[in-house]
């Protein structure tokens, strides 16, 4: 009995010890012929393969924030499909093509640029590259006494096309207008502040979270336009991190209401400009700023998609644009979590 044991014993030894070193010999020439390997899909199409992902994806976030490094100017780059990644083994004779695959994806990247519109009577005289050189041009046009000192602004422009850049020595003399020295007829000029009048009330504390809240409901876009400024984002406009989201688009622009709900405040505040305030139940509020005009008052009942007001650039605004908050309880969440 014991023997017949012993020699079944054996032979699950000798089969154990078979079955490992053909494990061995199976992995090692796997190995010897084979590589992990990422293949790399673009809108469901292979393009090529990549041995690692993370430098190759690294490489791709940096080309969206910042561009090729060409031009100081870019803002961000706009890409439609971002690359898929599957892991497989690839022949080790067969080589990889990330410059190829970054390539691809370069191609089907739209670049936005960013600048500033130096403008008259809102009319765009010229470009500059940074905020900082519209700012000593205006400066410097203070300093001079330009007669028409008070009609000039600054626009914040994000755009697919580069304009022509002025020095800061052209565009002085290009908008310098000298003072008349004899005036016979004193005039008062009145500032028109576009104002409106509040209702209701507000919450504008910038507690924020980055967390998602169940809303319980489902928003549209208030109006379609390119995202100049994102949430949580700083500026050295304001003092606090961004409470919301902006979006661009011309002044006059038609702004939707992202839910049906009730209209909670109306008016002018600070550096929010004209805006109004949606409470959608539950706690659950949105924030449209900045506004050119206000189509209703404190308690007007809104459906999805009515028109609540117009884009504008009231308050603590370089442009024209939607400043977009969406609050739970008070406390601003990140729009882009529900919408855009």
């Amino acid at each position: 009995m014991l023997k017949k044991v012993w020699v079944h014993t054996r032979r699950g030894i000798k089969f154990i010890i078979l079955f490992i070193i053909a494990t061995f010999l199976i992995v090692g020439t796997i190995a010897f012929l084979y590589k992990p390997t990422y293949s790399v899909f673009i809108n469901g199409e292979q393009v090529g393969y990549t041995e690692n992902r993370s430098n190759l994806q690294h490489r791709i976030n940096e080309y969206v924030e910042k561009g090729d490094g060409q031009n100081e100017n870019v803002a961000f780059v706009q890409l439609q499909n971002l690359p898929e990644y599957k892991l497989c083994l690839l022949k080790k004779n067969i080589v990889t093509n990330d410059e190829e695959i970054f390539a691809k994806i370069k191609e089907e990247g739209t670049t936005y640029y960013r600048y500033y519109a130096i403008s008259e009577n809102q009319e765009e005289k010229l470009y500059v590259s940074n905020f900082e050189e519209a700012e000593s041009v205006v400066n410097s046009l203070k300093e001079k006494n330009s007669s028409n000192i008070n009609n000039i602004t600054i626009v914040e422009k994000y755009e697919t096309e580069m304009k022509e850049m002025a020095s800061k020595e052209d565009a002085i003399s290009k908008l310098y207008v000298e003072t008349p020295k004899k005036v016979t007829v004193a005039k008062t000029k009145n500032k028109t502040t576009n104002k409106y009048a509040s209702s209701g009330t507000v919450n504008t504390k910038g507690t924020t979270s980055t967390a998602k809240a169940n809303l319980g409901i489902s928003l549209i876009k208030p109006i379609s336009g390119v995202i100049t400024s994102r949430f949580g984002a700083g500026s050295s406009i304001r003092r606090s991190s961004h409470t919301g989201l902006d979006i661009a688009a011309p002044t006059g622009t038609a702004i939707k209401a992202a839910a049906s709900g009730t209209v909670t405040f109306s008016g002018y505040k600070g550096s929010y400009g004209n805006m109004i305030v949606i409470s959608h139940g539950n706690g659950v509020q949105t924030y449209y700023a900045h506004c050119s005009k206000l189509y209703l008052s404190a308690g007007a009942s809104v459906s999805q998609g009515q028109t609540i007001a117009t884009v504008g650039s009231t308050g603590n605004s370089t442009g024209p644009h939607l400043h977009l908050e969406v609050r739970v309880n008070g406390v601003a969440y990140n729009p882009q979590n529900y919408v855009y």
